[in-house]
């Protein structure tokens, strides 16, 4: 299971050298139902952007300075949170974040497992406004859950990401 995120990106990659390739963050706590826990062998994301998809499979997982590429981790009963970084497959692709309404589908798959199981659905939008500012570089966009509101709060942030 998979707790809601406190925070999502989208925008350019600071992982890699060449950060004009984009990437999909968030933070969130990952838990287990089963008082043994469950291996989850790997993390990846859908993006929808209205008939646009595009999976980000390449799972890089951990704290700023100690990031892990994803391939493996026990997840407890009681939990582990990391900030999650998603990325494309490096097979030429690249997906822009234009204005729209965009739904990110979270699946894990564990170990032993034939199929890949969805962990949650997060509804997102970036408005003309917000798009407009995102073609400058080293732009992203943050979306901050507002626990009050339930709902998720956008701005654009201008600088080198991790």
């Amino acid at each position: 299971m998979m707790t809601q995120p406190t925070t999502v990106f989208f925008g350019p990659d600071g992982i890699k050298f060449d950060s004009s390739e984009n990437k999909v963050y968030l933070r969130t706590l990952l838990y287990s139902t089963a008082k043994k826990g469950h291996v989850l062998e790997s993390l990846y994301l859908s993006l929808q952007r209205n008939e646009s998809k595009q999976n980000f499979t390449i799972w890089v997982y951990g704290e700023k300075g100690n990031l892990k590429r994803g391939s493996g981790l026990f997840i407890p009963q009681d939990g582990v949170t990391f900030d999650h970084h998603f990325m494309l497959p490096i097979d030429g692709s690249n997906f822009s974040f234009l204005a729209g309404n965009y739904k990110i589908i979270v699946y894990a798959k564990l170990v032993g497992a034939q199929n890949s199981h969805q962990l949650s659905t997060i509804n997102l939008s970036i408005s003309e406004a917000h798009a407009t500012q995102l073609l400058e570089p080293n732009s992203g966009i943050y979306f901050d859950w507002g626990a009050d509101q339930q709902n998720y709060h956008p701005h654009i942030d201008k600088r080198p990401f991790i």
